[in-house]
């Protein structure tokens, strides 16, 4: 197995998908598992696009944690800083949709969201040797939510900055995660001030800088060297190294959002991974126009993880595709 030049912390479940768009949770009749969670879905996306990666979280020791380390070795992620809990289940989300395909997290059906087992993250178990040759860190912030899942990312962030590795913080708002919300902004700004890269949506820019300028977040961190704002079907403005642009989305038939976000964030990485010099405007264009490509590739499908492109499909649906 390829060395992992980027190491993704976080929370890998099981997203349950409404069979019924455009019913509320009450109404819906039956749902579909999906492979999922943040992190694991741009582990899992790298790997597709030909970038080595590995994931570093825990699952239940249960027949869904199973499944899902599954998936992990049949896409060749690294699994090192994989745990398991005997104690915890594995994360089930309920995510209805609606006709467009625009999805809203639910809820965890009758378990209380600090019971799972991607909360019980043990920092002391993670694998430091991973840091010492790979290039990036991802993070998101749904793990902060909970204290034994905080402390590991706290102490990935520690091991990344010893060892030299670029941060991207995915800000992943997500209030159903955390039992008292009020707590999470100042934990979130903590994290994001140790970012090289942050990723966020317009509505979480608005939220949390009350503007979907990015150069409004590099205003608050000067420290960072990129800031990436997505608008969905508006596509995704951006400032990296002083750069600024935007790219329009490209039109696609949506399935499914799920995961889109998360595979946009995978074709940045697997350009930064590739590209050296970001003073020259149209470069920096291409590199997001490109992650543009992988995330709405990945709504043409249902599912997180099952939808992600190759980088071969990348590169034909970019040549197909008029300039935007």
């Amino acid at each position: 197995m390829a060395i992992p030049q980027v190491l993704c912390i976080g929370e890998l479940l099981f997203d349950y998908l409404a069979d019924q768009p455009g019913q509320l949770l009450e109404t819906v009749k039956t749902w579909t598992a999906y492979p999922g969670g943040a992190p694991a879905n741009v582990a899992c996306a790298l790997v597709h696009l030909g970038t080595s990666a590995a994931y570093l979280g825990c699952v239940g020791q249960d027949a869904q944690g199973d499944e899902l380390v599954q998936v992990l070795n049949a896409l060749d992620v690294n699994s090192e800083g994989l745990q398991r809990n005997s104690d915890a289940p594995t994360r089930t989300v309920y995510v209805t949709r609606t006709l467009e395909g625009d999805r809203h997290f639910a809820g965890f059906g009758t378990t209380n969201t600090t019971a799972f087992a991607d909360a019980k993250l043990d920092a002391s178990q993670l694998p430091d040797a991973l840091f010492q040759s790979a290039q990036f860190l991802v993070l998101g912030t749904l793990g902060l939510a909970y204290p034994n899942s905080r402390e590991a990312m706290y102490q990935a962030l520690a091991f990344a900055k010893t060892y030299g590795l670029k941060r991207l913080v995915d800000l992943n708002w997500r209030p159903v995660f955390w039992l008292n919300p009020a707590e999470a902004p100042s934990l979130i700004h903590g994290v994001l001030a140790q970012a090289d890269f942050i990723k966020l949506t317009d509505e979480e820019a608005e939220l949390f800088f009350e503007s979907s300028d990015p150069q409004a977040v590099v205003a608050r961190y000067p420290q960072v060297q990129g800031v990436f704002v997505t608008a969905g079907e508006r596509g995704c403005h951006y400032w990296l190294e002083g750069i600024t642009g935007q790219v329009p989305a490209f039109a696609v038939k949506v399935i499914d959002t799920t995961g889109a976000g998360d595979a946009f964030t995978a074709g940045l990485l697997h350009q930064l991974c590739q590209q050296s010099d970001l003073k020259n405007p149209e470069a920096v264009r291409q590199i997001v126009r490109y992650a543009s490509a992988v995330g709405a590739l990945t709504t043409t499908a249902a599912g997180a993880i099952a939808a992600q492109p190759t980088a071969a499909q990348v590169e034909i649906f970019l040549a197909t595709t008029s300039e935007q």
